[in-house]
């Protein structure tokens, strides 16, 4: 491959990154928007927040299943074309977001959504693990995880500009089909990995990723994999993105852009947090680096939900820090997963690894959801009770092989 293709592969997933990234950023941001507009008189804050985790479960049970699914499609036809019909689903479901006309039908179309959420991050970070150097991948892998909150930032930046509202929120699902553009472009120009390209044609038989992974060779890495990216998005999902509805229900209409700014606020820390995971990774080892993370994002978000609150001088600056220190995790697993797997099931096992989590997420966030209501729509409490998840990082990563950048053959 030369150099060229190189970067063109870089970015294109970064973009396929960027626009994943505000599809994950969407709802947060315009939830109670919708829910104001579809229940109409009927709306309640509790019932706000209930269709909150509802939005978020499908989303992340749709990415579940994509990952699962969509990763092991790109082992067995080519990472790129697996990634050019994940593009293609996030966008075109994102779109039709625009036309729903009741909560079931958006809830609906955010679990369609998720399928290709959830499968463009083993295929877009297996293509570029695959297409670049070891000594180039920690800042390939934290470039490529800081492209998710490079578009979470840009998103929060345009509803500054252009207010959500119970009103006027369909625009914002019409602007996030516009990458279905770049999902035409992965299937016609984008090159293959030349290692997957390799591996295939080596193979003998028909190719079964699913199958080996949970052969006796590879099971222990399975699961640890699927251990270690459920903690820390089980934690974002179910604590820290409570964040975003308190902003909005302190806030108010008073303040329209401060539920946009605080998810500016957030993805600015979360970019450079997911550009710095894998450097981490490498500074103080794979086991202890994951360590250190737990213990400081539990500690974060714990203050965050607790030491300050919405349109106090502090929060902002908290919520920036909690966004840098709970995404260090991502950069970190984008880094540490693709070494778990062979070529030849690497799309596969990140992808069932990473979006295993996304089971427990929407679990998880039920969870929160019942959690709300029992507290009487208590933001903080949910939040910092939810925190605690972060804390089992501390244990389960000693439980984790210690690899490094040469494992990944």
């Amino acid at each position: 491959m030369s150099a060229a293709q190189r970067y063109l592969v870089l970015v294109t997933v970064f973009l396929g990154l960027v626009f994943d990234g505000v599809e994950l950023g969407l709802m947060p941001v315009a939830s109670l928007s919708v829910s104001k507009s579809l229940l109409g008189a009927s709306f309640t804050a509790e019932l706000g927040g209930e269709w909150f985790a509802r939005f978020t479960a499908a989303l992340m049970l749709g990415a579940a299943i994509g990952g699962v699914a969509l990763g092991a499609l790109g082992d067995r036809v080519g990472r790129t074309r697996a990634m050019g019909v994940c593009v293609l689903f996030y966008s075109v479901f994102a779109a039709m977001g625009a036309y729903a006309q009741t909560q079931e039908q958006m809830l609906v179309l955010r679990f369609m959504v998720g399928l290709g959420v959830g499968g463009l991050w083993p295929n877009g970070i297996a293509l570029v693990s695959e297409c670049w150097s070891s000594a180039s991948r920690p800042l390939v892998s934290g470039a490529m995880m800081a492209g998710l909150n490079v578009g979470i930032l840009a998103l929060s930046q345009v509803a500054r500009q252009w207010h959500i509202t119970p009103e006027s929120w369909r625009w914002v699902f019409q602007f996030a089909g516009v990458p279905a553009l770049l999902g035409v472009f992965v299937l016609v120009v984008l090159p293959e990995s030349p290692k997957w390209l390799a591996a295939r044609g080596a193979a003998k038989g028909p190719v079964t990723p699913l199958r080996e992974l949970f052969q006796p060779g590879l099971i222990r890495f399975m699961v640890v994999g699927i251990l270690l990216s459920s903690i820390p998005m089980i934690g974002a999902w179910s604590a820290s993105k409570w964040m975003i509805p308190w902003a909005d229900k302190i806030a108010g209409a008073a303040h329209g852009d401060y539920k946009a700014a605080t998810q500016g606020w957030w993805a600015l820390g979360a970019t450079l947090g997911s550009l710095l995971g894998g450097q981490c990774a490498i500074w103080l080892g794979r086991r202890l680096s994951y360590c250190v993370i737990s213990a400081a994002t539990v500690s974060i978000t714990y203050a965050m939900f607790q030491m300050t609150a919405p349109l106090q001088a502090s929060f902002h600056p908290i919520v920036c820090a909690q966004g840098f220190v709970a995404t260090l995790f991502f950069g970190w697993l984008a880094l540490y997963l693709p070494e778990l797997f062979p070529t030849r099931v690497r799309a596969t096992g990140s992808g069932l690894a990473y979006n295993s989590g996304r089971f427990g997420t929407a679990a998880g966030i039920l969870a929160a959801g019942f959690l709300f209501k029992t507290l009487g729509g208590d933001y903080a409490k949910v939040g910092a009770i939810c925190a605690s998840i972060y804390a089992l990082g501390m244990v389960v990563i000693w439980w984790a092989p210690d690899t490094k950048m040469e494992d990944l053959a």
